[in-house]
């Protein structure tokens, strides 16, 4: 079974930790739900910037008008095998590439992506073992990026700002007191503004499994009351969906 989205936050006692980003882009192309799901949590938790896409085209028109630094491909996705030259996109840039499979080779792997350096870790995948190919193959595409370098930009919407290094958040000049789980939560609904996360992808961003008995209600209601005591509202429910974080009159 894949190692779940916990595995990759602390180790037992002894243990060391795993292998972390820098806020590189990366691209994951997965289309089994509870794959795509574990792979995006656990490289947020990890420090990359995740986009997520389930179709091997989307993923081209994604590499074709945005610049990623890693693609991470579950190569089990059935449309990879359909994919054909014509008419696709032409890739500028070239990122390199990790391949979740189940394969002892690459050679039956697409080949028509053209991407840069190759790596591939076999299914069923450890979330440890992925973080550290990860990390391997940044390094080995920009070897004079510094590994504890962090983004420019602090997650951020508007007067909302966290301060990763210091796990802290204020909005204006107001300093809002979080516990872990309220600054994880604030800061998943940050990197997804204007995108309806639901309660179990929270849950297993925030936790790492998935929680009932109405703990997300009661975590977004306590979020709320710290976030939202100035104006504009910024985090919203949409029933039967989710919660989203945004301005409202920006939604549409």
């Amino acid at each position: 079974m894949y190692g779940d989205a916990s595995e990759q936050t602390s180790w037992p006692s002894g243990k060391p930790s795993l292998a972390r980003g820098a806020g590189q882009h990366v691209l994951v192309l997965a289309g089994e739900p509870d794959i795509a799901e574990l792979l995006a949590t656990t490289l947020e938790l990890a420090g990359y910037r995740i986009t997520l896409t389930g179709a091997a085209v989307e993923a081209l028109v994604h590499l074709d008008a945005l610049r990623f630094d890693l693609l991470v491909v579950d190569a089990d996705l059935p449309d990879l095998a359909g994919l054909g030259a014509a008419g696709r996109p032409v890739i500028a840039h070239r990122p390199p590439v990790l391949y979740l499979t189940a394969y002892d080779s690459l050679d039956r792997l697409l080949p028509e992506l053209g991407l840069g350096e190759k790596d591939y870790v076999a299914k069923p995948f450890r979330v440890a073992e992925v973080l550290t190919r990860m990390l391997l193959l940044l390094r080995a595409a920009d070897p004079g990026r510094r590994p504890d370098r962090r983004p420019d930009r602090a997650p951020g919407y508007g007067d909302l700002v966290l301060d990763d290094t210091l796990c802290r958040a204020r909005r204006g000049a107001r300093n809002l007191d979080l516990t872990p789980a309220e600054y994880r939560l604030l800061r998943h609904l940050l990197v997804n503004a204007h995108r309806v996360l639901s309660k179990e992808q929270i849950s297993r961003y925030v936790w790492g499994d998935f929680r009932g008995d109405n703990a997300i209600e009661q975590l977004v209601s306590r979020l709320r009351r710290k976030v939202d005591r100035d104006a504009p509202v910024l985090i919203h429910t949409r029933r039967g969906f989710g919660y989203w974080l945004g301005r409202a009159d920006a939604a549409g």
